[in-house]
């Protein structure tokens, strides 16, 4: 084989494809399906009516199967701007607004306008793991940051690690893999901080549609925020359109000139059904994502309660789709993780996938860490979970 790329050969393999390995490898027996806890991704498709939109613009529609605009279909982008616009109470403009293919390539394209290989990026760990991945690949130092109680990132512990090579932060909230929500404050003091060192702050909120709390989660776009914020979204969860790879990202209009090119060069312009759908949902779907909200409320206070009566077990983090527990066994968490799938048909990720091991540096608290996505399982699938981590030994 000819040479491969350093820096790609660096970054780790997919882990959820690692994980999906660990369970075509395993022998279950029939009695005892498999629990995937493993990806926070919806099993179901979206909605009837949506998908009936999605038809439609197939079938008589006949802008929806050639090239649009790189930068996104206008009336998505418009929608977006107002939407937004009225629940942060903010300035926003439709030339604000991209739309990319997915949430990833939005944080692909947002760390390619601002960081060259060899510069770095403040990386709250535990990590998002296509995150790292893309910094890896790109050859941007992820300059990790522990987070504290909580799991909620410091920012004055943030500033003792920015230099001239720091050309970032990263935030996600509510946060994968750990479901906290960071609270407004926090938020606050992270763009306070970037601002004052002339650096962004890249905010993911893919999540934001299951926040426990009503309103807007910050109030950065009711300030000036185009010095310093790149917001970041994802249709892929709200509206179930995780096949259609439709993302949005929020930035001053300069910089979005540049990520442009970066866009074009990637994919030319993103899914045209993909931004059809999230357009429609957007218009008509108010009221099946506040009941999907409500639901996974129902199964987040369905996993405290399980998890409360599991000796040994810390919830460390719960929200959104996810819970970040500390489990109650010796053995490091890859190594249970892949027990687990095999002897109790429960698939879950460990603490190893979203940061460093010991033995790379990391202070050892990656191996008594799991990593539940619960949103896919109903009341009755989280109870059979916890009585099956409990029958669990090692």
């Amino acid at each position: 084989m000819t040479k491969i790329s350093r820096q790609l050969a660096a970054a780790f393999p997919p882990p959820v494809m690692e994980a999906r390995a660990w369970a075509a490898a395993a022998r279950l027996p029939a009695d005892l399906p498999l629990l995937n806890v493993s990806q926070a991704a919806p099993v179901d498709p979206p909605p009837q009516e949506l998908r009936r939109a999605i038809a439609d613009a197939a079938l008589h529609d006949a802008a929806a199967h050639g090239y649009g605009p790189v930068l996104g279909l206008p009336a998505l982008r418009a929608e977006i701007a107002a939407q937004w616009a009225a629940r942060y109470r903010g300035r926003i403009a439709p030339d604000n607004v991209a739309i990319t293919s997915g949430c990833n390539q939005a944080f692909c394209a947002a760390v390619a306008s601002l960081a060259d290989a060899g510069e770095a990026v403040i990386l709250p760990t535990p990590w998002y793991f296509n995150h790292k991945m893309w910094l890896d690949m790109a050859g941007v130092e992820a300059r990790l940051l522990p987070c504290d109680a909580g799991m909620v990132p410091d920012p004055e512990r943030a500033e003792g690690l920015i230099d001239a090579r720091v050309k970032a932060i990263v935030l996600v909230t509510p946060n994968n893999p750990t479901g906290a929500e960071y609270p407004a404050g926090v938020i606050a003091a992270f763009a306070d901080l970037a601002r004052r060192h002339g650096i962004a702050l890249i905010l993911d909120e893919t999540y934001r549609d299951f926040h426990s709390a009503d309103g807007a989660p910050h109030g950065l776009f009711a300030g000036d925020w185009q010095d310093v914020l790149i917001h970041l979204y994802s249709f892929s969860k709200v509206f179930r359109l995780t096949g259609h790879r439709v993302g949005a990202m929020i930035c001053g209009a300069e910089r979005l000139a540049e990520i442009e090119k970066f866009l074009d060069t990637m994919t030319i312009c993103p899914n045209q059904l993909g931004q059809r759908a999230a357009l429609f949902g957007l218009q008509h779907l108010g009221d099946w994502v506040a009941a999907e909200r409500a639901e996974i409320l129902r199964r987040r206070d369905a996993v405290r309660r399980a998890f409360a009566g599991l000796d040994g077990w810390r919830l460390l983090g719960l929200g959104a789709y996810f819970a970040y527990l500390e489990h109650p066994w010796q053995a490091p968490s890859d190594r249970i993780a892949q027990r687990l799938v095999a002897e109790a048909g429960v698939l879950l990720l460990p603490g190893t996938m979203f940061a460093p091991k010991a033995s790379a540096g990391g202070d050892g608290s990656a191996e008594r860490q799991l990593r539940i996505a619960f949103a896919n399982a109903d009341t009755d699938g989280i109870d059979a979970l916890a009585a099956r981590l409990r029958g669990f030994a090692t």
